[in-house]
């Protein structure tokens, strides 16, 4: 029985659970907040304590649960020993559960656990039937569809926990093969949309999808120009209420090409990217050190190359500027070998609850004017067109027949405005933000 932790590292055979607190001297306030993730039928409950609140692991002190306390960011202070000391006092009784707890990044294999099992847990019967699953769980295409399952699961849950809200869940079916299931949570009490979509389609691949990804050096070689394909994937984006809570994306995902002599071509591609309304340098630096210690896992240059990846894919080439403040993005991804490009999507997919969700908290009850609300509907404009005109997944499925458009649309915001030659004052958090869009910085 998994229990999910903030701030949890799986460091080989072991994992250490780390919780950080300091102080309040902020206006945000999650005192009366208890954070709850389900992974199992259980919930387990952990409650910050008062005058504390939820941060990235490089801020404040540190409490593991081998007993032992971190340094603070600035050394150690007394301040700091008093923080921790609390802390092991307030949390002695539930210590045998941080040793037992495991982060997002310790779901257990497809294999070890009935798949009938499993499948209880998520939104919804998964796309593929359950006995074909259970017939090929050793297959790529099983596991993958199981990973984005879980997934889309883990991620709806923590949202409605803090929202207090229930996602709608409508599977849809694709006539020539396949389907989704698409979970909406819409003008909820934190989220004004907020959108969590599998896909498990195939069929045979259409010629103007087939032009992208030659256009991307893909060598397809079809049987009488015949390219049978199977894709599946999670996609995800969040527009808050709030413009102090950043907009979230991710997206992870598989394919397979059958060829001419019956090989077949695989690759993953993904990524998970943050655009704030305003620009927080604590949040950027907690966002981007979760992805880049899900990245060192598997190799020292995953982080650095994905992040300028991302900074590129993201850019919105006819205004000048990202569309936020990026993350990582790849794709084609087809090395060293199946299995361990597999694990590496997985611990990057199991590491959207632990990058977004504190930062959420955070901002919960950040006060905000109009003003600040129009800057947030100016930034959702830049968004709209970012997908409209160069992301790869809706041209992808706006060019595959039978695509449901809801679906790929939904990350598409309920409002956004554009105003003619708008331009923030200068020295405003606007114009701050915007010198930000315009020259992407490194963030750890």
């Amino acid at each position: 029985m998994a229990t999910i932790v903030l701030y949890s590292m799986n460091r080989s055979a072991q994992t250490t659970a780390r919780l950080c607190f300091f102080p309040y001297s902020t206006r945000a306030s999650i005192v009366d907040s208890r954070i709850s993730f389900f992974h199992n039928t259980s919930v387990r409950r952990l409650t910050p304590l008062p005058g504390a609140r939820w941060v990235p692991k490089a801020t404040g002190a540190r409490f593991m649960s081998n007993g032992t306390a971190g340094n603070t960011a600035t050394g150690r202070t007394r301040r700091g020993a008093l923080l921790v000391a609390g802390a092991v006092v307030g949390f002695v009784a539930s210590a045998s559960h941080f040793q037992r707890a495991e982060m997002a990044t310790m779901i257990p294999k497809t294999e070890e656990t009935k798949i009938s099992e499993k499948c209880k847990k998520f939104m919804s019967p998964p796309c593929t039937d359950v006995k074909v699953l259970q017939q090929k769980k050793e297959e790529m295409c099983t596991r993958m569809e199981m990973l984005i399952m879980e997934t889309q699961a883990e991620f709806c849950r923590a949202l409605e926990e803090v929202d207090g809200g229930k996602f709608k869940v409508d599977k849809w079916e694709r006539k020539e093969g396949g389907g989704g299931i698409s979970c909406v949570l819409q003008d909820g009490k934190v989220f004004e949309k907020a959108g969590v979509n599998v896909s498990v389609v195939f069929g045979n691949l259409t010629e103007e999808a087939a032009k992208q990804m030659r256009s991307r050096g893909k060598v397809l070689k079809g049987k009488d120009g015949i390219l049978p394909f199977c894709a599946m994937g999670v996609s995800s984006v969040i527009h808050p209420k709030n413009p102090h809570i950043p907009t979230v994306h991710f997206n992870y995902r598989y394919f397979e090409i059958e060829e001419e002599d019956g090989t077949k071509q695989w690759w993953f591609g993904g990524g998970t990217d943050l655009t704030p309304t305003y620009v927080n340098k604590e949040d950027g630096a907690h966002f981007h050190n979760s992805l880049k210690e899900a990245c060192e896992k598997h190799h020292p240059k995953y982080y650095p190359d994905f992040k300028k990846w991302c900074d590129r894919y993201f850019y919105i080439r006819h205004r000048g500027e990202t569309r936020g403040i990026g993350g990582i993005f790849f794709d084609d991804l087809d090395s060293p070998s199946q299995e361990e490009a597999f694990s590496f999507v997985r611990s990057c997919a199991q590491t959207v609850v632990p990058c977004y969700l504190p930062i959420v908290y955070k901002h919960l009850n950040d006060p905000f004017s109009p003003e600040e609300k129009d800057w947030q509907q100016v930034r959702r404009g830049r968004y709209v067109e970012f997908n409209l005109v160069y992301d790869r997944g809706v041209k992808f499925g706006l060019a595959t027949p039978g695509s449901r458009i809801e679906s790929i649309l939904m990350s598409l915001p309920l409002t956004a405005k554009w105003e003619y030659m708008h331009e923030p004052p200068k020295g405003s958090q606007e114009a701050d933000t915007l010198e930000v869009l315009r020259n992407p910085k490194e963030w750890v």
